[in-house]
Formats: structure tokens, sequence, C-alpha cells
């Protein structure tokens, strides 16, 4: 039996860590949105949810060296083992996004390259995830596509599967699950061409 490009996304983070960890390299180009998603954190220390932390650079460190209190999930053991050994203070769960075992709320929800992975149909109830694990005022920020869809990219010579919702949907399940979005720009040049939403959660 084939395996489709859907499910063999996580497969591919675990058999190529390391070409993973090259080709995203530590150059932090999301430094403005990070500040801007450390600025709607409410608290001090707060307690952030990476998922799809990856080896936890750069983003964890960032988010790290701002004084957050991070936990990671990953699906990718090999990509885990790194951001354990760099950051051994913080929590690192191997764990898929959809299936998360008992987690408390945090001030702070991420999934930076990482929930665009998923099918749009897994996608969807993911909102009501984001629902349970923020806290009152908590910030999400996420990436996306912005078109009802699925696109198959490349990595390391293999098909590597991204699927979206419409932008008009991803507001309302935003809006659904008590969020309220505070900036969303598509194709940001800055960025690397992310379309990126961040949101907070009604206090």
């Amino acid at each position: 039996m084939t395996t489709s490009a859907a499910d063999n996304v996580i497969a591919l983070y675990r058999e190529h860590a390391d070409a993973f960890e090259k080709l995203r390299g530590t150059q932090l180009v999301e430094r403005v949105w990070l500040e801007a998603f450390l600025d709607l954190l409410p608290g001090s220390a707060p307690e952030v949810l990476d998922l799809g932390c990856g080896t936890g650079i750069p983003i964890g460190r960032h988010l790290i060296e701002r004084g957050c209190r991070l936990t990671g999930v990953d699906a990718s053991d090999a990509l885990l083992a790194r951001a354990r050994a760099s950051f051994p203070g913080h929590d690192w769960i191997e764990a898929d996004m959809r299936s998360l075992p008992p987690l408390r709320p945090f001030q702070g929800l991420i999934a930076w390259h990482s929930f665009f992975h998923l099918r749009p149909e897994d996608q969807r109830p993911m909102f009501k995830t984001f629902e349970r694990l923020a806290a009152p005022g908590a910030a999400l920020m996420f990436t996306s596509g912005t078109h009802l869809g699925e696109a198959i990219g490349q990595f390391e010579g293999q098909p590597l599967y991204h699927g979206s919702l419409d932008s008009a949907e991803y507001r309302e399940l935003l809006r659904g699950a008590g969020f309220k979005v505070i900036r969303h720009v598509q194709a940001d040049r800055t960025c690397g061409g992310a379309n990126i939403w961040l949101a907070q959660r009604h206090a």
C-alpha cells in the first residue's frame, strides 16, 4: 500500500532530521512577528506551547531568551533529541499535535510552519484544541495557506504535503474558539513569504 504524502509528513521529519536542521538554519527571520507575539503574552515568565517545535532553534531559543517557559511538541524524536540537548531546563514532548497528551493551559501557543502540514479536515478541530489550551488573554500565532486545498512541495526528493483552509474560514474558526485576530498578513515578504496569523484569546 502506498503511503499518501499527507500521511508521510512525520516519517519525513523523523528520517531527515539532519537535513531539516541544516535547511532551517539559525537565522531568525520571524523576529518581528515573535516580538509582536511576546508583547501579547499575559503575565511574567509566560508559559508557551510550541507545536511542531523541531530542534528548538531558532524560534524556541528566542522565546526562552525572552523569559518564556517552553513546552515543545514534535512528532520527530530525532529533532526533539536536539531540543532536549540544547535546552534541558524546558519540556519536550514527542506527540502528534492532533492527539496531544493532557496539558495545562498556556499563555502562548505557536504553530509555525507545522500546522499547515495537516489536512484541511484535521486543521478544523485543532481550533478547539487551541481554545482548550489557551489561558485567558493567551496569544496564538500560526502560519497557513490562503485558499482551501492542498499543495505538494519537496523535501529530500520526496513529496511534502501542505494543506489549507480559506482565509475566511480561519477567521471564523478563530472567532468561534474565542480568539480575536490581531494581525494577519499574506505572503509577508519580510518573513520568507509566509502567511501569518496572530490572534489573542478573550480575557
